[in-house]
């Protein structure tokens, strides 16, 4: 079997292995592939493993050979499931390595959002404190969580994993999601229909996927609903917040804070207004990155092509 990995370089940077792969075939790895040279990359290729490279008619009618499709993440977008089953070409994505990772992420970005420690420490390591002539200072208003609401739209693994977290730090939990756990009820989790949820939530958080009605889940009639000063953590998807609506929210003071991992188009585009703003901080898309997490995304890639291989295919997309 001849493997085709096309961006290998997110996943592995060089601490992990792709031994797993080459066990089962003849690999050949590329650390990023630009859309021009997917074609002739995979035109031999029996099974290919993706990332963030798109994957259409276009580039896939003309590997005769391929028969397996691997995603290395869990959304599985950039692939055209729908040709690929006309083919027979199976795909499959990794369905939860990132929880914990992504779970504890969110948190981190409310926690930076709350308490401004990275500012804080570029301030004193500047030299603020030593000649402020004060036992202490701080430029932004700070929030104790304790009390405070937390309203999770979308409520699998990683949704309920931020919630157990958020709770441990005092906070109440309400949700909204396609599926009512009556389960989590009982734990406390609080199940709300969005229009309901939204005026009641001090803290937004997204975890939904990407789906038609779920994008642009974040608009100016959803924001309008919100409380005043609200905060808005995203480490889902970009395209789940209409980025325009959000930048006027920011600016009118609607909402207090946002604190974003994706953005709508990325790597994110030097005009994105929201970079313009002090009270949105925003990262490069690493909720997923932890080493542990990404173990756990090669270990189960490697498995789900052994599955295909051995005839009983597992995490099958289409």
């Amino acid at each position: 079997m001849r493997i085709v990995i096309l961006d290998g370089a997110k996943e592995n940077p060089g601490d992990l292995s792709w031994e797993g792969f080459s066990e089962l075939g003849d690999l050949i790895v590329y650390d990023n592939t630009d859309p021009e040279d997917v074609a002739d990359r995979i035109a031999a290729a029996d099974a290919v493993i993706v990332n963030k490279v798109n994957l259409n008619k276009g580039n896939l009618s003309g590997s005769c050979n391929l028969k397996y499709i691997g995603v290395l993440a869990t959304g599985y977008n950039i692939v055209d499931v729908e040709y690929a089953k006309s083919r027979g070409i199976t795909v499959t994505n990794i369905p939860s390595y990132g929880t914990d990772a992504v779970a504890q992420y969110a948190i981190s970005l409310l926690l930076e959002v709350t308490g401004r420690v990275g500012h804080h420490n570029d301030a004193v390591k500047a030299g603020r404190w030593a000649s402020s002539g004060e036992w202490c200072f701080w430029d932004y208003p700070l929030m104790e969580l304790a009390g405070k609401t937390m309203g999770i739209i979308g409520f699998g693994r990683i949704g309920q994993r931020t919630g157990e977290i958020a709770k441990a730090l005092g906070m109440k939990i309400v949700y909204n999601d396609k599926i009512r756990s009556a389960e989590k009820e009982s734990d406390g989790y609080r199940y709300m229909q969005l229009n309901d949820m939204l005026p009641v939530c001090d803290v937004i958080a997204l975890h939904c996927p990407l789906l038609p009605d779920t994008e642009k889940i974040i608009n100016r009639t959803t924001l309008e609903k919100m409380k005043n000063g609200v905060i808005i953590i995203n480490n889902s998807r970009g395209q789940l917040i209409d980025e325009d609506a959000l930048a006027e929210a920011l600016s009118s003071g609607k909402v207090g804070a946002a604190a974003l991992d994706v953005v709508a188009t990325e790597p994110i585009q030097p005009d994105n207004q929201l970079l313009k703003f002090d009270n949105c901080l925003i990262t490069p898309h690493i909720s997923w990155a932890p080493k542990e997490s990404r173990e756990r995304l090669m270990k189960t890639a490697v498995e789900n092509l052994r599955a295909y291989i051995e005839g009983a295919p597992t995490n099958v997309v289409n």
